[in-house]
């Protein structure tokens, strides 16, 4: 377990594989398929937020949600393991990319409910959940997603200030951009882990302070 306070670089980073994983064609939470296409009119953005098994089942259940996935994004090896990603040699932070309808869940909402779920103060871990593959990411698909979070991200920290807390320090980008510029799927078996596995593992550091929007 690798616990680094800096993203490797690309020349040390695991060199990955050319396939990718191949995942179930439903999430068994919504119904829905979780590999493009996706419906028309429908967004999708990818957070991370600490351990992705808890995190998704937060995300699943907004309304406005059409489908969830787990993932690694951030990084610089192309498909990577789970094995892999937890030794912080791929740069990658777990993920959860959220396919959502704007018209019913505004991407300010959504993103109030990202901030306000897991402490996005705590640099690279969740609680005690160490390394960089644990880091608060917000890897937005449009330039207004990125322009809104960024916006939303200066007015949280108000709040954080407020009650005490230090610098947000969310990584913030366009996921075409940001190293290997790709969400990569994790293995079936994470998909919707705490459906699968009830009572399993699920970590979730919350600075309580409201985000506001």
């Amino acid at each position: 377990m690798r616990t680094a306070t800096e993203v490797i670089d690309a020349d040390s980073a695991l060199p990955g594989r050319p396939d990718p994983v191949a995942v179930a064609p439903t999430n068994i939470v919504t119904g829905n398929p979780m590999v493009p296409p996706f419906p028309e009119g429908h967004e999708s953005i990818v957070l991370g937020m600490g351990c992705f098994w808890g995190a998704e089942k937060i995300l699943w259940q907004l309304e406005g949600v059409w489908t969830t996935a787990v993932g690694y994004a951030g990084g610089w090896t192309p498909n990577p393991t789970y094995e892999e990603t937890c030794t912080g040699a791929t740069g990658h932070t777990e993920a959860v990319l959220v396919v959502f309808d704007p018209e019913v869940l505004p991407v300010e909402r959504l993103l109030a409910t990202f901030f306000e779920w897991h402490d996005p103060t705590q640099g690279m871990r969740q609680g005690n959940d160490r390394g960089t593959q644990y880091r608060s990411a917000v890897f937005a698909t449009t330039t207004a997603q990125l322009e809104t979070a960024r916006r939303l991200g200066a007015e949280y920290q108000k709040e954080l200030d407020a009650a005490g807390y230090g610098p947000l320090t969310t990584e913030f980008g366009l996921l075409a951009e940001v190293r290997s510029g790709e969400f990569a799927y994790a293995e079936d078996y994470h998909q919707q882990y705490l459906v699968k596995n009830p009572g399993g593992y699920d970590c979730h550091v919350r600075s309580g302070v409201a985000c506001p929007i």
